[in-house]
């Protein structure tokens, strides 16, 4: 998970779209107000309903890494460090790190020394995010079957290493520029599948972005009435801020029982008894599977 904020507004996105045809050349303004056309319309899909809770939501520090670390810093860490939960990339075909230590003994042992997780899928990203770091993009015209697809695999992941019903997975979308509408929209449909599919299974559906690009849209999505909506949100804002009070587009009446992470501040080198990680550093108030 790596946060970049997007450079440009949705409003100043919309007067440069206005003002020139992508080539720097002024050109008509033919793309319709936003008034007229929201960014994000509603659109609902059937849905079981989000599956019982594998444990209580737990609040408290937690670190994302991009490899699973090793047992024995684990030890050494769950006893000098602040931290309770660790995020872990769990399955999806753009993971950017391999996974060697990641088997269903490194969880069961991670848990018997009292950690929680916060599993992690990265799979298709956004269809205008950059290509050069992941390549795999989702599909406008098959979004909501490509996201079933993909919580499909969530799943399997999920049960291979013994992460049981109930229990959380977060769909990891890196930011993307706002200023094509039908970009949010393929995140929203891909997420809407993703979640209607994860509840079919009896898990629980997360959602990981930057607060100013994938959180902007399923909170968009979510005021027009799109469901099924994630029952959980990570968002990304380096602000240093170890806190889940959310801001921006992220209001204060959304996922608002016990149903946020935040992510505060990335790639940072700690160490505790000896053992370094680069890690990311995150708040909890939310789901995690135990």
């Amino acid at each position: 998970m790596r946060y970049l904020r997007p450079a440009a507004l949705l409003a100043a996105s919309l007067v440069l779209l206005l003002a020139t045809d992508g080539t720097g050349v002024r050109a008509e303004a033919t793309v319709p107000s936003a008034a007229a056309v929201p960014r994000i319309r509603a659109r609902a899909l059937p849905d079981k309903g989000v599956p019982p809770r594998f444990r209580e939501s737990w609040n408290g520090p937690a670190f994302d890494v991009c490899a699973a670390p090793p047992l024995d810093t684990l030890r050494t860490w769950r006893t000098a460090s602040p931290y309770g939960a660790i995020g872990v990339y769990t399955s999806g075909s753009q993971r950017a790190c391999g996974q060697a230590r990641l088997t269903a003994e490194w969880v069961r042992q991670a848990r018997a020394m009292g950690w929680r997780f916060l599993p992690v899928h990265v799979g298709l990203q956004a269809p205008c995010a950059d290509p050069t770091r992941k390549p795999k993009r989702i599909d406008p015209a098959n979004a909501v079957r490509q996201g079933r697809d993909e919580a499909a695999e969530a799943t399997r992941a999920l049960r291979s290493l013994g992460f049981g019903p109930g229990s959380p997975v977060y769909l990891d979308i890196e930011a993307y520029p706002m200023r094509d509408p039908a970009c949010g929209q393929a995140v929203v449909d891909f997420t809407l599948g993703w979640t209607q599919a994860l509840h079919s299974a009896g898990y629980r559906s997360g959602f990981y972005s930057s607060l100013d690009s994938g959180i902007a849209d399923l909170a968009a999505a979510h005021r027009v009435g799109s469901t099924p909506m994630p029952d959980s949100l990570w968002y990304a804002r380096w602000d240093d801020h170890a806190d889940t009070a959310g801001s921006g587009a992220l209001a204060a009446d959304l996922w608002t029982v016990h149903q946020r992470v935040h992510q505060y501040r990335g790639n940072v080198p700690e160490t505790y008894g000896g053992a370094t990680l680069t890690i990311d550093r995150n708040q909890v108030d939310g789901p995690t599977a135990g």
